[in-house]
């Protein structure tokens, strides 16, 4: 039995159950403590695609280097923990990593740099458990700027991997 099927089962015995029920007096339940970890999870614990919306650490898209570097930053570590569970998690899915450089050096060398920081995360990615056939790295170089400012300012916020969801 597939799982479309299946799922068509169980709605139709859960609305079946419900029509068959008495009516029970609905007592007003105090506000859940909310906690740092997320609300939005399957009760199995597994992540939705309604998840990449509402959970904060999933909602986190972009990766930042520093200057001519391809090493993901620490700070970082935690958000390609939160991907890597969702692509487990929802084997179907599949990301596109975005790598971007700032203005800097010629296109020929930031297209290169692009490409080898979208490949550190995606090595990041499948070290936390992501799988390699979901991943597709693809480099901007200095491209796609989101800044277009002369200073390091500008050039940090430029200085990215996107991660770009292409199935959820």
């Amino acid at each position: 039995m597939n799982k479309t099927v299946r799922v068509a089962l169980v709605a139709l015995l859960c609305v079946g159950a419900a029509a068959c029920s008495k009516k029970a007096e609905v007592k007003p339940q105090p506000p859940m403590e909310q906690n740092t970890q997320t609300q939005t999870q399957a009760s199995d614990g597994k992540y939705t695609p309604a998840d990449l919306d509402t959970d904060a650490c999933l909602r986190q898209r972009v990766v930042y280097f520093d200057f001519d570097k391809t090493e993901i930053k620490p700070e970082f570590q935690q958000i390609m923990a939160c991907h890597a569970k969702y692509l487990q998690d929802r084997p179907m899915s599949h990301i596109r990593l975005e790598g971007n450089t700032d203005e800097r050096g010629t296109r020929e060398y930031n297209l290169g740099l692009g490409e080898r920081r979208g490949n550190a995360v995606s090595s990041a990615l499948q070290a936390a458990g992501g799988s390699a056939s979901q991943l597709e790295v693809i480099s901007y170089g200095k491209e796609k700027p989101v800044c277009r400012e002369h200073n390091e300012d500008c050039w940090g916020k430029n200085r990215r991997v996107e991660i770009v969801y292409t199935a959820q």
